[in-house]
């Protein structure tokens, strides 16, 4: 498959040997109550859903309508109750000074060959986008081809995916504004670095796929004015573009009109002889078809129909592809695929299924190189093309290998490692002697040889097993009073692997703990694991990820006091429906940009593409175990954890009033003394593209809510 250069995800690593005084850093803070007077928030009683003979009362409809007046009154007023609390937390600004420091140092991406020359991003540290450079070769100076951050005056446009022409000489790439996931294609003539005149509009989840003088892009029917953030989804196509032309010539190449929840990805391969598309309706399994590009008026071939596993073409062998599955593969395989012969009875091996997770595969330099996942932390090894293992790469630890680049007639590979104490550094793999070598390590103000990670397993409340990543200083007392953050996720087959994250680090040099629950629902330990937290089983997530909090209570890593938990997107339901059935084990809960009313998710943007991970409440047997634990709806009056919930303005994945409605149900039912807030980002959506700055900010914000609840001020010095 044609290589794509993407932007940088993760951080990098080096040691460092002291950290800095802050100004305004205590050492001592009464952590007296803040007063906090929400806002008044109209119950509408008259909205009500009828599920057959149940009556379902929805009382904040009203803010589903973002646009309407009274919506944007109650988001200026909750963002103000919101910072006014923030302001009133002395170390916040001791908080977002040290973020700033730690975050300031230079990062790269992978070098990726197109052409006759080599790209890759960098970030100087404090820039809010990461700028495309290119190099003659990897040892002369780089030039910038495209810096994002001229592109707006707040850093809020970002690049999505982009591709080269087979000769390098033209780009064409993805532009997001404000965090939406509705993209514009541009194209870029690399020769006299120019953009050329023609913009492709409405395009998500897309990515580009180079072909000839000009590339294939699936994008979606305009939406009507004003639901460009919140209308469903629907009737997705694929579409060629040609050089030189307005996106309406572009030839339509594929939709299923009798699908409109359907979505469509396509890719070629590096000799532009094939093209792939694949059919998704949820975010795992597809359906897998190829077109041969030198055979005129050839149609789609099938190489399977049915959409119940999960297919990938990681490159081909001339008539040959290779298909990475988890087709009768729990932990996935590689096989040989004859485009003459495409059925599965002509499938052949080459890497089995085993007892690692197959992560990911590349075809580099004649060899297969093969990430693998080994109880939810990377393995790399390189075999053959008849898949016998020729060597394991070594690794640092326990830690996580991506953004693997390099090309099928070259011996040089590289790769980023992290690890939850080690931002990344780039490898360079000879494949000659399959010896590695640090290419790029950076310089970062936080030393690592301070801290370690170990990994525990725990019962959940089945007996299953579940392991959970514990990481600290060395040697730090485990007395029970470490303020501690547990992460989770669990959900559509997402693997949650080792990360070097700056808010966690601030976390850890104040004496915490961080921990990181690899539940059920997630993609660590392959399709059973996936399928155990799906549909109605979705409440052995939950559990999971309490058994994990009651285990650190139990172990003596911290107590109820001072535990918080943290998850994003599926995550954010996570957090969302264990804080409601056990509010009394947290002391702290930031549910981010969560999905909390399952029972009208399916109803915005592409929100029903997961209702194969979670069911849909308009078919009975689903709804019961939906309304069972949807967070907005299982709201009842308690003593709830501090919370802060945080949502965007631009989030057209999950819709903010998801969040919004959850917001004024917690605090309508709040019967505790803990505070319940809302921070809504303006100018940003999911995650995807977020600017440094507005990271920066929200992280500060969060880390002070935190460190304010559990009754601990950061103190910063001289590291021992």
């Amino acid at each position: 498959m044609r290589l794509t250069i993407i932007g940088l995800s993760l951080l990098l690593f080096v040691q460092c040997q002291n950290t800095p005084s802050i100004p305004g850093a205590q050492e001592k803070t009464p952590f007296q109550a803040i007063s906090v007077q929400y806002p008044e928030a109209y119950r509408d009683s008259s909205v009500v859903d009828s599920f057959g003979l149940l009556a379902v009362v929805d009382p904040y409809r009203w803010l589903e309508n973002t646009e309407s007046a009274s919506a944007a009154a109650w988001v200026d007023a909750q963002n103000e109750i919101t910072q006014d609390y923030i302001k009133e937390i002395p170390f916040r600004g001791a908080i977002k000074t040290r973020l700033e420091s730690l975050w300031n140092y230079e990062r790269f991406s992978t070098p990726r060959k197109h052409g006759d020359a080599y790209y890759h991003f960098r970030n100087s540290g404090l820039q809010n986008q990461d700028i495309l450079y290119r190099q003659a070769s990897l040892e002369t100076d780089p030039e910038v081809v495209l810096d994002p951050n001229q592109l707006s005056k707040d850093g809020t446009t970002a690049l999505g995916d982009l591709d080269f022409s087979a000769d390098g000489r033209y780009m064409a790439f993805e532009l997001s504004e404000a965090g939406s996931d509705w993209r514009n294609i541009r194209i870029m003539d690399l020769e006299s670095k120019q953009l050329l005149p023609e913009k492709i509009q409405w395009v998500k989840f897309s990515n580009i796929a180079w072909a000839g003088q000009g590339f294939y892009y699936s994008r979606y029917p305009q939406p009507s004015e004003g639901s460009e953030l919140s209308g469903i989804s629907e009737f997705c196509a694929v579409y060629y573009h040609q050089l030189g032309t307005e996106q309406t010539e572009d030839r339509l190449v594929f939709t299923d009109r009798s699908r409109p929840n359907r979505r469509f990805r396509v890719s070629t391969t590096d000799d532009e002889r094939y093209l792939l598309l694949s059919v998704q309706e949820s975010t795992s399994g597809n359906a897998l078809y190829f077109q041969d590009l030198e055979e005129t008026n050839s149609g789609f071939v099938p190489i399977v129909e049915e959409i119940e596993d999960d297919y990938q073409v990681i490159a081909n062998l001339d008539e040959f592809f290779l298909v990475l599955t988890n087709n009768e593969a729990d932990h996935w395989r590689l096989v040989r695929v004859s485009a003459r012969n495409p059925e599965p009875g002509f499938w052949e091996d080459i890497l089995p299924n085993g007892e690692d997770i197959l992560n990911e595969v590349h075809l580099y330099g004649g060899k297969l190189v093969a990430s693998y996942l080994h109880n939810a932390y990377s393995k790399l090894r390189i075999f053959d093309l008849d898949g016998k293992l020729e060597s394991e790469v070594d690794l640092p630890g326990i830690g996580t290998v991506r953004n693997l680049s390099g090309s099928s007639d070259d011996l040089q590979v590289f790769f980023q490692y992290n690890s939850f104490i080690q931002p990344s550094s780039i490898y360079r793999l000879n494949l000659q002697n399959q010896v590695t070598s640090v290419y790029r390590a950076p310089r970062i103000n936080f030393n690592a040889e301070q801290y370690e990670t170990t990994q525990v397993w725990y019962n959940s409340y089945d007996g299953t097993r579940v392991p959970m990543f514990i990481t600290h200083k060395k040697g730090l007392e485990m007395d029970g009073q470490r303020p501690t953050l547990l992460y989770g996720y669990g959900g559509f087959d997402i693997s949650i692997l080792p990360r070097f994250k700056v808010d966690q680090a601030v976390i850890l040099e104040n004496d915490g703990i961080v921990a990181i629950a690899n539940l059920r629902g997630g993609g660590e330990f392959g399709k059973e694991w996936h399928e155990g937290g799906m549909k109605g089983r979705k409440q052995n997530v939950f559990d999971d990820f309490q058994s994990a909090a009651e285990y650190l209570v139990a172990e003596g890593y911290t107590r109820k006091e001072k535990l918080a938990i943290e998850g994003r997107s599926n995550g954010g339901l996570l957090v969302g429906a264990c804080m409601t059935q056990r509010p009394d084990l947290f002391q702290v809960a930031f549910p981010a940009v969560g999905v909390l009313d399952m029972l009208r998710y399916h109803k915005f943007t592409i929100g029903a593409a997961w209702a194969v991970e979670y069911g849909r409440s308009d078919i009975p047997e689903e709804l019961d175990f939906l309304i069972a634990y949807s967070p907005y709806h299982n709201v009842l009056p308690a003593k709830y954890p501090a919370t802060m919930i945080t949502t965007a303005d631009h989030d057209d994945r999950v819709f903010p009033a998801h969040s919004y409605k959850f917001a004024a149900e917690l605090q309508h039912q709040q019967k505790g003394d803990l505070p319940v807030l809302i921070r809504i980002e303006s100018d940003a959506g999911h995650g995807a593209g977020k600017s440094t700055s507005k990271r920066i900010a929200e992280n500060a914000d969060k880390l002070a809510f935190f460190f304010y609840q559990v009754k601990q001020a950061p103190v910063y010095g001289k590291v021992e």
